[in-house]
């Protein structure tokens, strides 16, 4: 009995050290990321002189420095509602409430993850609330309505309970009639639905919540059809996106697999940028098909989930779990609940490695861009134009950046663009 109850503590004791230490590094890389901000805040990179004035430059610092405290703030409620679900008997007890109906398996490991999931979605309803019709509004990017966010939310939980609802139907049946191997078959499954995603998002989900019509610029959208026939990619169709009745961010972007390839432009793009601007932003993105940078992030993401799933599965056939946490007995849906609430403290201490190579990709996509319209100026006067219109932050602390960053900082990246193009030029 002893030596089982140093075995629970060291487990809990194990699991509290590394979550605190996890919480800690993201708490400590947003302090001193705001502060590099804030010290920098009337510093304008080289790379942008002519371009920002100095009430912009401020403008840009605040909405950053706004936003990252809001996130680690949101960060923290997160990690304090993680610990009072597991902490305060919440899991045990509502384990014992749904048993007393007694259900079966499935639909008991249904009732218990989908309340979980309905509750952490509930609480954080207030954040979001407040980050859109705030921090958003604020800095003049919010232009959704509330009716059309509460509809926005409406349809998000239809389309959750009918993808994540089938999703865990599938895991519990296979948990069920497989004990030993379901972490694989569930692992088959869950890489079949990524891919179906990729295939169906563009053309079944994204209709729901945007209008996407033919590019109405035909002189433009003939020029996108020529840059890609250069190298030999088809596309199902150009498209442009009512993004701007919901904010003022712009964008581009790359969606679908095979027939449902498309690109996507952004309106508030489309009514900003220079058609030149434009098509090199499409080259960057081209440049990431034309690398396989997407084909690459997916192995890894299937290799990575495959780990994953074995884990989880020791963990829900490791009876310390449970007991360490309150339950008199293994319940596998439970443990689903427990073990990711266990592994995902781990994934800051991975963020760094999935960060470096996409960074990597990037600065290869700009690379091939570079070769495919012969300049950069358009890029980078795009990149430009982009930062100013989504008050990005010019001033990233180093280690922030190489914690966090999937693109290299905007006055590297632009940089490197302008030496590529000068160390080229004959």
């Amino acid at each position: 009995m002893v030596n089982h109850e140093i075995a629970f503590n060291a487990l809990l004791l194990a699991f509290l050290g590394v979550f605190a230490l996890s919480a800690l590094i993201r708490w400590c890389l947003g302090e001193i990321n705001i502060r590099h901000v804030q010290r920098h805040r009337h510093t304008l990179p080289d790379v942008f002189r002519g371009e920002i004035d100095g009430e912009t430059l401020g403008k840009m610092s605040d909405y950053t420095v706004e936003s990252s405290r809001f996130s680690r703030w949101e960060s923290l409620f997160e990690d304090a509602l993680t610990l009072a679900i597991i902490l305060t008997g919440l899991l045990s007890w509502l384990a014992a409430v749904i048993w007393s109906f007694g259900l079966s398996f499935i639909p008991s490991g249904l009732l218990f993850l989908g309340g979980l999931t309905l509750m952490s979605s509930i609480a954080g309803l207030p954040l979001n609330y407040y980050q859109t019709f705030v921090i958003e509004k604020k800095y003049g990017f919010t232009t959704i309505s509330l009716g059309l966010w509460l509809a926005d939310l409406l349809k998000s939980l239809v389309i959750s309970l009918i993808l994540l609802g089938s999703l865990l139907t599938a895991l519990l049946a296979l948990m069920d009639y497989s004990p030993r191997r379901w972490w694989f078959l569930v692992w088959l499954v869950f890489a079949f639905f990524q891919l179906l995603m990729l295939y169906l998002y563009p053309v079944v989900i994204a209709p729901l919540f945007n209008k996407y019509e033919k590019i109405e610029d035909e002189e433009l959208r003939e020029a996108i059809v020529n840059l890609m026939a250069r190298v030999g990619l088809k596309t199902e169709g150009v498209y442009q996106m009512d993004a701007g009745k919901r904010s003022r961010h712009a964008n581009a972007y790359f969606t679908g697999l095979g027939k449902t390839k498309r690109i996507v432009l952004y309106d508030t793009l489309l009514s900003s940028h220079t058609s030149e601007e434009i098509l090199s932003v499409l080259a960057h993105e081209i440049g990431h098909w034309q690398k396989r940078h997407i084909l690459k992030q997916l192995i890894f993401m299937e290799a990575a989930s495959l780990i994953i799933f074995y884990l989880i599965f020791r963990f829900v056939d490791w009876p310390y779990l449970y007991q360490t946490f309150g339950f008199s007995q293994s319940l596998p849906y439970a443990g689903l609940f427990l073990a990711t609430a266990l592994l995902g403290p781990m994934s800051v201490f991975l963020t760094p490695m999935g960060t470096v190579i996409m960074r990597r990709f990037e600065r290869e996509a700009d690379e091939f861009a570079y070769g495919l319209t012969g300049t950069v100026v358009p890029l980078c006067n795009a990149l430009k134009r982009l930062a100013k219109d989504n008050l990005s932050n010019l001033h990233p602390h180093p280690l922030y950046a190489w914690f966090y960053y999937s693109h290299p900082p905007l006055t590297e990246r632009i940089a490197y663009l302008q030496d590529m193009e000068r160390l080229n030029s004959p």
